[in-house]
Protein backbone atom coordinates (compact mmCIF):
# COMPACT_ATOMS: atom_id res chain seq x y z
CA UNK A 1 0.00 0.00 0.00
CA UNK A 2 1.59 3.27 -1.11
CA UNK A 3 0.67 6.92 -0.60
CA UNK A 4 2.73 10.09 -0.36
CA UNK A 5 3.86 10.29 3.27
CA UNK A 6 2.79 6.87 4.60
CA UNK A 7 0.92 8.36 7.55
CA UNK A 8 -2.72 8.64 6.38
CA UNK A 9 -4.05 6.51 3.54
CA UNK A 10 -1.54 3.69 3.16
CA UNK A 11 -1.35 2.85 6.88
CA UNK A 12 -5.15 2.65 6.92
CA UNK A 13 -5.14 0.40 3.86
CA UNK A 14 -2.45 -1.79 5.44
CA UNK A 15 -4.39 -2.09 8.69
CA UNK A 16 -7.70 -2.76 6.96
CA UNK A 17 -6.30 -5.48 4.71
CA UNK A 18 -4.42 -7.08 7.62
CA UNK A 19 -7.68 -7.20 9.57
CA UNK A 20 -9.37 -9.03 6.69
CA UNK A 21 -6.51 -11.48 6.13
CA UNK A 22 -5.31 -11.93 9.71
CA UNK A 23 -5.19 -15.72 9.41
CA UNK A 24 -3.54 -15.75 6.01
CA UNK A 25 0.17 -16.21 5.51
CA UNK A 26 0.67 -12.99 3.53
CA UNK A 27 2.93 -10.02 4.02
CA UNK A 28 1.06 -6.72 4.02
CA UNK A 29 2.97 -3.47 4.40
CA UNK A 30 2.78 0.19 3.45
CA UNK A 31 5.18 2.89 2.33
CA UNK A 32 5.30 6.43 1.03
CA UNK A 33 6.79 7.87 -2.12
CA UNK A 34 8.05 10.81 -0.07
CA UNK A 35 10.45 10.74 2.85
CA UNK A 36 8.70 13.40 4.93
CA UNK A 37 7.60 11.19 7.82
CA UNK A 38 10.08 8.29 7.98
CA UNK A 39 9.81 6.39 11.28
CA UNK A 40 6.75 8.37 12.40
CA UNK A 41 3.56 6.68 13.50
CA UNK A 42 0.40 7.19 11.42
CA UNK A 43 -1.52 10.46 11.69
CA UNK A 44 -3.67 10.49 14.84
CA UNK A 45 -6.80 10.84 12.71
CA UNK A 46 -5.91 7.63 10.85
CA UNK A 47 -5.22 5.91 14.16
CA UNK A 48 -8.58 7.11 15.52
CA UNK A 49 -10.72 6.06 12.53
CA UNK A 50 -8.99 2.68 12.50
CA UNK A 51 -9.62 2.29 16.25
CA UNK A 52 -13.31 3.19 15.83
CA UNK A 53 -13.47 0.30 13.36
CA UNK A 54 -11.66 -2.15 15.64
CA UNK A 55 -8.22 -1.92 14.02
CA UNK A 56 -4.99 -0.95 15.78
CA UNK A 57 -2.37 0.68 13.53
CA UNK A 58 -0.31 2.31 16.28
CA UNK A 59 2.63 -0.05 15.75
CA UNK A 60 3.15 1.05 12.13
CA UNK A 61 5.98 3.42 11.23
CA UNK A 62 6.35 5.36 8.00
CA UNK A 63 8.95 4.26 5.50
CA UNK A 64 9.88 5.20 1.96
CA UNK A 65 9.02 2.97 -1.00
CA UNK A 66 12.16 1.54 -2.59
CA UNK A 67 13.02 -0.46 -5.70
CA UNK A 68 13.49 -3.51 -3.43
CA UNK A 69 9.72 -3.44 -2.79
CA UNK A 70 9.20 -4.72 -6.34
CA UNK A 71 11.09 -7.87 -5.34
CA UNK A 72 9.43 -8.23 -1.95
CA UNK A 73 5.76 -7.83 -2.99
CA UNK A 74 3.54 -9.43 -5.63
CA UNK A 75 0.95 -6.62 -5.53
CA UNK A 76 1.54 -2.93 -5.02
CA UNK A 77 -1.51 -0.73 -4.53
CA UNK A 78 -1.16 3.03 -4.82
CA UNK A 79 -3.62 5.58 -3.51
CA UNK A 80 -3.57 8.11 -6.35
CA UNK A 81 -2.30 8.93 -9.82
CA UNK A 82 0.72 10.90 -8.59
CA UNK A 83 1.86 7.94 -6.46
CA UNK A 84 1.21 5.65 -9.42
CA UNK A 85 3.45 7.77 -11.63
CA UNK A 86 6.16 7.91 -8.94
CA UNK A 87 6.14 4.16 -8.31
CA UNK A 88 6.02 3.29 -12.02
CA UNK A 89 8.94 5.66 -12.49
CA UNK A 90 11.01 3.44 -10.21
CA UNK A 91 10.09 0.23 -12.06
CA UNK A 92 12.97 -1.60 -13.65
CA UNK A 93 10.95 -3.59 -16.15
CA UNK A 94 7.49 -4.65 -17.33
CA UNK A 95 7.24 -7.24 -14.55
CA UNK A 96 7.58 -4.48 -11.93
CA UNK A 97 4.99 -2.33 -13.71
CA UNK A 98 2.44 -5.18 -13.78
CA UNK A 99 2.53 -5.36 -9.97
CA UNK A 100 1.32 -1.75 -9.54
CA UNK A 101 -2.40 -0.99 -9.36
CA UNK A 102 -4.57 1.94 -8.34
CA UNK A 103 -6.41 0.68 -5.26
CA UNK A 104 -9.80 2.12 -6.25
CA UNK A 105 -9.62 0.26 -9.58
CA UNK A 106 -10.65 -2.74 -7.49
CA UNK A 107 -14.01 -1.03 -6.92
CA UNK A 108 -14.19 1.03 -10.12
CA UNK A 109 -12.21 -0.92 -12.75
CA UNK A 110 -10.06 1.13 -15.13
CA UNK A 111 -11.35 4.48 -13.81
CA UNK A 112 -8.03 5.36 -12.13
CA UNK A 113 -9.74 7.28 -9.33
CA UNK A 114 -7.69 8.81 -6.52
CA UNK A 115 -8.24 8.10 -2.85
CA UNK A 116 -8.33 11.73 -1.68
CA UNK A 117 -5.55 12.74 0.69
CA UNK A 118 -7.31 13.62 3.97
CA UNK A 119 -4.19 15.13 5.58
CA UNK A 120 -5.21 18.77 5.30
CA UNK A 121 -8.89 18.12 5.96
CA UNK A 122 -10.81 17.30 9.09
CA UNK A 123 -12.01 14.05 10.58
CA UNK A 124 -14.78 13.66 7.97
CA UNK A 125 -12.21 13.12 5.23
CA UNK A 126 -10.68 10.26 7.19
CA UNK A 127 -14.09 8.61 7.59
CA UNK A 128 -14.66 8.78 3.83
CA UNK A 129 -11.18 7.47 3.06
CA UNK A 130 -11.71 4.60 5.50
CA UNK A 131 -14.94 3.62 3.72
CA UNK A 132 -13.27 3.71 0.31
CA UNK A 133 -10.32 1.64 1.45
CA UNK A 134 -12.50 -0.83 3.32
CA UNK A 135 -14.51 -1.53 0.18
CA UNK A 136 -11.38 -1.93 -1.95
CA UNK A 137 -9.73 -4.17 0.66
CA UNK A 138 -12.80 -6.44 0.75
CA UNK A 139 -12.27 -7.11 -2.95
CA UNK A 140 -8.49 -7.51 -2.59
CA UNK A 141 -8.90 -9.95 0.30
CA UNK A 142 -11.28 -12.09 -1.77
CA UNK A 143 -8.78 -12.13 -4.63
CA UNK A 144 -5.94 -13.19 -2.33
CA UNK A 145 -7.97 -15.86 -0.54
CA UNK A 146 -11.05 -16.58 -2.68
CA UNK A 147 -12.62 -19.09 -0.29
CA UNK A 148 -12.11 -16.98 2.82
CA UNK A 149 -9.78 -17.62 5.71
Amino acid sequence: MVCLGNICRSPLAEGILKSKLFRANVLIDSAGTGSYHIDQKPDNRSINIAKINGIDITDQRARKFTVKDFDKFDLIYVMDNVNYRDVIGMARNEEDIKKVNMILNEVFPNENLDVPDPYTGGDFGFKNVYKMLDEACDIIAKKIIPDGQ
